[in-house]
C-alpha cells in the first residue's frame, strides 16, 4: 500500500471523527480503567460500564479488589461473561501491583502484559490512554476494518498491530484506535456496512458501493 493512501486515509479519519482522545470505558484512574478493560473481553463497553458503576463504589481501591471473595466477585461481574476466570484474574492482577508495583499500574508493556489477564490489548488500552504512550489496540473493529482497508492481510491481532505501527504515522495511532472503533459501531458495521455512506469509500478496496 503507498504512503499517499494512508495519509488519505488519516486525513479522512481526522476529518469526520476529529482528532480529539476519547476512552469508552468510564474510569476516573488507572487501575479502574485496567480492571473495566479486563472486564471488556468478549463483552461490550455499554455491559461494563453498567458494571463498574456500582463495582468501583463496593471496590473503592486496588486493597478491595486484591481482597475480594473470588465467588462473590464473580457474582458482581457475572454479567460480562467468562466471569470465573474474569474475577480470578483481576483479584491476582491486583494482588502483583500492591506486591510488586506499589499500587501503581506500570506503563511498560512487559510489566503490563505479566500481570494477571492482561494481553497486549489491554496493554496497549492502558498505555495510550493513561500514559499517552503511542499505542495501536486490535479489537474487532480494528482487524476487520484495518483488513478491510488493505492496511493489513492477517487475522492475528499481534501481527496486525505491528502491520498498523509500521503503516500509520505515530501521531495516528492512538487516534486511529477510537476513530475506528467509532466507524466499526456506526458505519462500516459488520454485518451492514454502510458503503455508501462510509466518508472512506474513495480509499477502501472493500467499498461496494
Amino acid at each position: 500500500m503507498d504512503q499517499e493512501r494512508v495519509l488519505e486515509i488519516c486525513k479522512i479519519l481526522n476529518e469526520t471523527y476529529t482528532t480529539e482522545y476519547k476512552c469508552y470505558l468510564n474510569h476516573e484512574n488507572a487501575w479502574q480503567l485496567l480492571i473495566a478493560t479486563m472486564l471488556s473481553a468478549q463483552c461490550t463497553d455499554e455491559r461494563v460500564n453498567q458494571v463498574t458503576k456500582k463495582l468501583f463504589v463496593k471496590y473503592p481501591s486496588i486493597e478491595a479488589f486484591a481482597n475480594a471473595d473470588v465467588k462473590e466477585l464473580e457474582r458482581d461481574i457475572y454479567s460480562t461473561g467468562f466471569y470465573k476466570n474474569k474475577a480470578k484474574n483481576i483479584i491476582a492482577c491486583t494482588k502483583k501491583l500492591l506486591e510488586e508495583y506499589g499500587g501503581e499500574v506500570p506503563r511498560e508493556l512487559k510489566d503490563l502484559t505479566s500481570l494477571a489477564g492482561v494481553g497486549r490489548k489491554t496493554a496497549n488500552v492502558i498505555r495510550g490512554n493513561i500514559y499517552h504512550e503511542p499505542s495501536i489496540v486490535v479489537d474487532t473493529h480494528v482487524k476487520r476494518i484495518s483488513r478491510k482497508l488493505g492496511l493489513t492481510k492477517e487475522e492475528d491481532p499481534v501481527k496486525i498491530e505491528y502491520d498498523l505501527m509500521e503503516k500509520l504515522p505515530k501521531e495516528q495511532w492512538i487516534l486511529y484506535n477510537i476513530q475506528i472503533i467509532t466507524h466499526g459501531r456506526n458505519v462500516c458495521i459488520a454485518r451492514r456496512p454502510k458503503c455508501g455512506e462510509c466518508t472512506l469509500r474513495t480509499v477502501c478496496p472493500s467499498c461496494e458501493v
